[in-house]
């Protein structure tokens, strides 16, 4: 029986819908997480990769008519609907990237108890409250370096022009030359 490889596609897709795609998937998902589901994937599961990235990421969730935000909620919504705490994990760093605060997700939970039924919005309750910490986290330390980065000056020595540098050097080569005479 042949197993999975970590063979990468044939002719992976350039279209410019894969390139909308990778770049969008990027922003909701993270490069991190993105970059991740592409090294993981083998000979089985590289074509699924390439056709969520340009279809699902490249023609869906570029379009006009939903922020990301909606998308995001809409996305959780269906994946609570379905019953899944897996897809729900991922989509709500997508959710929090989009802006999605933690009472529109408690809201959305509890509102998907009248509609998916209690045990779809346990599941989904459970997963949130497990992955929600860790995305706040790692979003705050992301914050955190990227304010870091841009308020701490580098730290160089401002470079003299050349005339000053001429200038000065002209000067104490006159005072050196005026000592010795």
């Amino acid at each position: 029986m042949k197993t999975a490889t970590n063979k990468k596609s044939d002719n992976p897709p350039k279209s410019e819908g894969y390139k909308a795609g990778l770049a969008m998937r990027k922003k909701v998902l993270g490069d991190d997480y993105v970059e991740r589901s592409f090294a993981n994937a083998d000979d089985l599961n590289m074509p699924f990769q390439e056709l969520a990235t340009e279809f699902a990421w490249g023609k869906v969730w570029t379009r006009p008519g939903l922020t990301l935000k909606e998308r995001s909620l809409s996305t959780l919504s269906m994946c609570i609907a379905l019953n899944r705490p897996a897809e729900i994990k991922i989509h709500l760093r997508g959710a929090v990237r989009n802006g999605v605060s933690r009472e529109e997700l408690r809201e959305l939970i509890l509102h998907s108890f009248l509609y998916c039924g209690g045990p779809a919005a346990l599941d989904a309750y459970k997963a949130v409250r497990d992955e929600l910490p860790l995305i706040e986290a790692a979003e705050k330390a992301a914050k955190k370096l990227a304010t870091t980065a841009k308020t701490k000056p580098a730290k160089t020595k401002p470079a003299k022009s050349p005339a000053k540098a001429s200038t000065k050097s002209t000067a104490k080569a006159k005072s050196t030359s005026k000592i010795k005479a």
